[in-house]
Parts: structure tokens; sequence; C-alpha cells
């Protein structure tokens, strides 16, 4: 209960500071390629639910039928604004309404797509026993320069040892490492 307390008005006063960014965001977005702002995409939640995550869009429009699934360093679907935006993280910021909505958590594992969530292995399945979350432990250990394997390995970590004080460092660390621009593409 206190973790979910803490998601929800950590979420509203970021949504509430945060606004001029977004809406900044957004206006960037709409005036570097055509279409929407925002894009709405399926991910696995906790217990394997799907849901539709928000997110700023940083491709061009239709980019899943132009390309591979996830993206890639140098990926060419990939916008001027959008590569701004992930390289600052920007572009997660709308994730601040799941977290608000009950779908996410400020701080979990990764929320994955679900045809990657469908082929995990036992062993990565307890990475859905939890809300996912904005931020964790793979954002805060290497982000994107870590492999799928690896990231699940320290989601599933993170779940057996999660606490109030490692969300916290957590929380802080990711600051850190969106200021530094470390492993994001």
């Amino acid at each position: 209960m206190l973790k979910r307390a803490f998601d929800i008005c950590s979420s509203a006063v970021a949504l509430l500071v945060l606004s001029p960014v977004l809406l900044l965001t957004a206006l960037a977005i709409m005036l570097d390629s055509r279409g929407g702002a925002l894009v709405l995409q399926q991910r696995t939640g906790r217990g394997g639910r799907i849901f539709s995550i928000f997110k700023s869009r940083t491709m061009v429009p239709n980019a899943e039928n132009k390309g591979p699934l996830l993206a890639v360093r140098g990926d060419p679907r990939v916008t001027r604004a959008g590569r701004f935006l992930r390289r600052w993280s920007l572009d997660e910021l709308p994730q601040l309404v799941n977290i608000l909505k009950g779908d996410m958590s400020v701080v979990g594992p990764r929320p994955e797509l679900p045809q990657l969530a469908a082929a995990y292995t036992p062993f990565q399945r307890r990475a859905l026993a939890v809300r996912p979350g904005l931020t964790g432990l793979p954002q805060v250990m290497g982000r994107d320069d870590l492999t799928m394997e690896t990231k699940l390995r320290l989601d599933v970590y993170y779940i057996t040892h999660q606490t109030l004080c490692f969300d916290l460092w957590l929380i802080a660390k990711t600051a850190v490492e969106v200021l530094t621009g470390r492993g994001a593409f």
C-alpha cells in the first residue's frame, strides 16, 4: 500500500511539474514530422496482463511497418526530435499517466512487448510478478547497452530485493543516468 501511495503522489506531482515539458515535447514532435505526439503500445504488466502504455512518438508514423520490432542504434525510423527525446528519456514521461492508472509503478521491471513476454522462460516470467516500472535496475546499470537476458536478470533481482529505500536509490540513480545520457540511444 505504501508503494502504491508513493506511486500516486509522485506521478501526480511529476505530471503537474512537468506539464510544460510535456507540452513542449508534443509541439516538437508535431513540428518535426506529421502525425500525433503520443502513441499507445501494448505491453505486458503484472501477472501477464496486457495494457496500453503511453509514450511520446519518436519514430516516423507507422514505423512498425517499416522495420524491426525494437529500435536499434542508428535506426532510420527515429525522427530528429525522437533522437533528442530518447537521449534524455523524455519519451517516457507520458507513462506517468500509466502510473496514476495503476498499470505501472515508478520503479519496477521493464514493461515488455507481449510477443517477447510470451517467450519468457519460467525464470524470466518472475519479472511479471509486480507492476512494471518507469525506471528500474536495468535503466541504471546500462540501459540500452545491456542484453535482454541481462535486463531480465536485473529485473528479477529487483523483485526479490525490493524495498522503499532501494526504490528511492533507483530513482536518484535514474536522475543521474538521464542527466548524463549514458547508455541511451
